[in-house]
């Protein structure tokens, strides 16, 4: 026994001869598992390597078929929403849960807004409806952004303006449309001045915070340069200031088209909201509809075009800014 006990610790190196049964099993133990470790190694690298460039994809080729995968959703969401008004307004019809001209189907609008192009009057409003509106949103717009760089870059017109502001911007919109009718009459200027502050009080908060908000590092370093305050104001502080101002202008957008036909349902006798009131006078359900249908594509069109513009100017805000969540 002594005999063999002497041979197996000549045979694992580092274990004195006149080591006892355990420090040999100790020893036993690690050489196995140093000897799989080398096997393993020696195994890898013979093993083929996963190929991970197959999988690269190019960034602007993922987000480029990710916005048209969006694309498409929203365009499948938009047909199952007419789809399923074309079913509760066939169901309706069918089981009688109330009065079937309540609820005019997608069907019975088309064909009110077909007629309404024929006679060459749907053109006439909707066009009379997009003038209002597009002179209106620019004058807002524009009397904001002579307002709001005066109160953000001047503390006497901030303590001048500020409290009036503050006191008449809470004020519904809509209770202004009798004093700009008595002002400016029933014609066009009485609309296009409700649809002018209807965007001029939202905008001017976006206006003040988009210039407030600019990195003071960037006019140090301006003027460290030996930028003028011109200079300063058009390339860092206004270029700073425009993704907030386009924010505000989105936003500013959907009560500019509230105004337009508040605006249009008094003393007008051409637009969409006109097609509603005069719809209201003689119970005419699917004018109603198909004029409420319109409001909201005209909606859709010029936001997109202003989320196009905006995506052109400021390409920068999509590199490394994807969305919080992605899936």
């Amino acid at each position: 026994m002594a005999t063999m006990k002497m041979n197996d610790a000549a045979a694992i190196p580092d274990v004195p001869a006149d080591a006892g049964a355990a420090d040999m099993a100790a020893a036993k133990k690690n050489k196995n598992l140093e000897l799989m470790c080398f096997d393993g190694l020696v195994l890898s690298q013979y093993a083929p390597e996963p190929d991970f460039e197959e999988k690269v994809i190019p960034r602007k080729y993922r987000d480029a078929r990710r916005a048209k995968a969006d694309r498409f959703y929203k365009i499948l969401s938009l047909f199952f929403f007419f789809c399923i008004w074309e079913l509760v307004a066939y169901l309706n019809t069918q089981s009688g849960w109330f009065n079937p001209v309540f609820l005019p189907s997608p069907v019975t609008v088309i064909e009110t807004g077909y007629d309404y192009l024929l006679d060459g009057t749907l053109l006439l409003h909707i066009g009379i409806s997009f003038y209002r509106m597009i002179v209106g949103f620019v004058i807002g717009v524009v009397a904001a952004l002579v307002v709001g760089i005066m109160i953000a870059m001047s503390r006497d017109a901030d303590n001048i303006l500020s409290p009036i502001l503050n006191m008449v911007g809470p004020i519904p919109v809509f209770a202004f449309l009798p004093i700009f009718m008595i002002w400016f009459g029933i014609g066009e200027g009485s609309k296009i001045a409700l649809i002018a502050y209807a965007t001029f009080i939202p905008m001017l908060i976006y206006i003040e915070n988009g210039i407030r908000d600019t990195d003071p590092l960037l006019i140090r370093s301006a003027k460290s340069l030996g930028a003028t305050d011109k200079q300063i104001f058009t390339k860092v502080i206004l270029n700073s200031a425009l993704p907030t101002i386009f924010d505000g202008m989105k936003i500013s957008l959907a009560l500019t088209f509230s105004a337009l036909v508040v605006a249009e349902m008094m003393g007008a006798d051409k637009g969409l909201g006109y097609i509603i009131v005069n719809a209201k006078n003689w119970f005419k359900m699917a004018d109603m509809f198909l004029a409420a249908t319109l409001i909201g594509l005209e909606y859709t069109v010029f936001y997109a075009f202003l989320s196009i513009l905006e995506k052109k100017l400021f390409r920068w805000k999509n590199i490394n800014g994807g969305k919080a969540v992605e899936k």
